[in-house]
């Protein structure tokens, strides 16, 4: 594990809980959009996380240190990354508003998939891992000052 591991693998963290935190807001803003671009109504968006990548000369460079007789292996720091951003596929919801100007020939309009108490715990949950790797790269900060304080 390089020095600055701890430091990468949170700020993966907090880049991926930013956004899902993003993508939440955009999801409640759009709560009640009943055309969009494709001129259906919005839908509702998720983010999709994976395990980061390491680069190609750390990882060769901990397979050889693993390959040794009797050296012991490290982890890679590998974090996380976001693989994209999907979609969901749930059907609209239909709720009778024959009065509403996108309402169709039997007075259904059809809303978003978006549930906005759903969309809150995820903010919720997103906002708690943030602070949860504010909190890991700052004691990783506070145990390299400590370190630095012993070498002198």
């Amino acid at each position: 594990m390089s020095f600055f591991g701890a430091l990468d693998v949170s700020a993966s963290g907090l880049s991926a809980e930013r956004m899902r935190m993003d993508v939440t807001a955009e999801n409640l803003a759009n709560a009640q959009t009943t055309r969009g671009p494709n001129g259906g109504p919005y839908r509702r968006k998720e983010v999709v996380l994976q395990t980061a990548q390491s680069d190609g000369f750390q990882s060769a460079l901990a397979s050889a240190a693993g390959s040794v007789p009797g050296a012991g292996r490290s982890q890679q720091p590998g974090g996380v990354q976001v693989a994209g951003i999907a979609t969901d596929p749930a059907a609209p919801r239909m709720v009778y508003d024959p009065g509403h100007p996108d309402a169709n020939a039997q007075g259904y309009v059809a809303l978003p998939n978006v549930n906005p108490v759903t969309e809150m715990v995820d903010l919720i949950s997103a906002s708690r891992a943030y602070e949860a790797n504010v909190t890991a790269m700052q004691t990783a900060k506070a145990m390299f000052t400590k370190t630095f304080d012993l070498l002198r």
